[in-house]
């Protein structure tokens, strides 16, 4: 069993905000892999499936964001796991829009959400840190993370977020190789075109059947780039209110 979590701020208020994009990105796989509806456990909201034939609980804490320790640290406990069955997406203000990258342990980097977790757990769980950019000034850092997502960025949030969840199944079976390198051919636009959207589709529908999927014929990551307008339709979908 794995524990992923996304770290954010509980309510419409926040539900658009840079800060949390790592509640959307368990949103986006909860949806693509039709995990039952979430409820309330550790302090935050959970949903349970299966990806890559491993049982897998998602959870979004709903302590507030400098808190989310309480809540991993009482799932972990509860499910009997240790901080390398825990994987935690989050926004990162070092990395530009729409990159990703992957470290396991280390320090919280001025993050309050991973210092938290760390102070919980201890730092050795795996962390997915999805880049929202600097606003270029550190006086201006909270406002950053706690404004809406622009409108601009759904050209690259949309894809993003499709990508994480289109290759959660390779975060769960360990290949974090293979994961990076998915997602950036997804958000480059360089994967064959006939291969878009199969690694989505086929690997959601084997795992809701409880079946392993049979063996791509090329590179897959997320869908084809959807429009503007189906865009803003999924990410209204994910945080519960307009905003693009």
């Amino acid at each position: 069993m794995l524990l992923i979590v996304g770290l954010g701020n509980p309510g419409p208020k926040y539900a658009a905000n840079r800060h949390n994009i790592g509640f959307m990105a368990v949103d986006a796989i909860a949806e693509l892999y039709r995990f039952p509806g979430w409820r309330r456990r550790f302090q935050g909201e959970t949903s349970e499936g299966t990806l890559a034939g491993c049982r897998v609980v998602l959870l979004k804490p709903m302590t507030y964001m400098n808190e989310s320790g309480r809540s991993v640290g009482e799932a972990m406990r509860w499910l009997k796991l240790t901080p390398d069955d825990v994987i935690v997406l989050y926004d990162e203000l070092d990395l530009a829009p729409g990159k990703v990258r992957l470290k396991t342990g280390g320090g919280a980097a001025g993050h309050n959400g991973i210092r938290s977790i760390a102070a919980h757990i201890g730092p050795d769980f795996r962390r997915v840190r999805l880049g929202i950019g600097h606003p270029g000034r550190k006086e201006a850092v909270q406002r950053h993370v706690l404004s809406d997502f622009a409108k601009a960025d759904s050209d690259w949030l949309g894809p993003l977020l499709a990508a994480v969840a289109d290759n959660a199944p390779l975060l769960v079976s360990r290949d974090e190789a293979g994961f990076m390198n998915r997602v950036a051919l997804a958000m480059s636009g360089s994967q064959p075109k006939a291969a878009r959207g199969a690694g989505s589709r086929q690997t959601a529908a084997a795992d809701r059947a409880g079946e392993a999927p049979a063996p791509a014929t090329g590179p897959t990551s997320a869908a084809a780039a959807p429009t503007r307008d189906a865009l803003a339709d999924a990410l209204d979908r994910l945080t519960g209110r307009k905003h693009l």
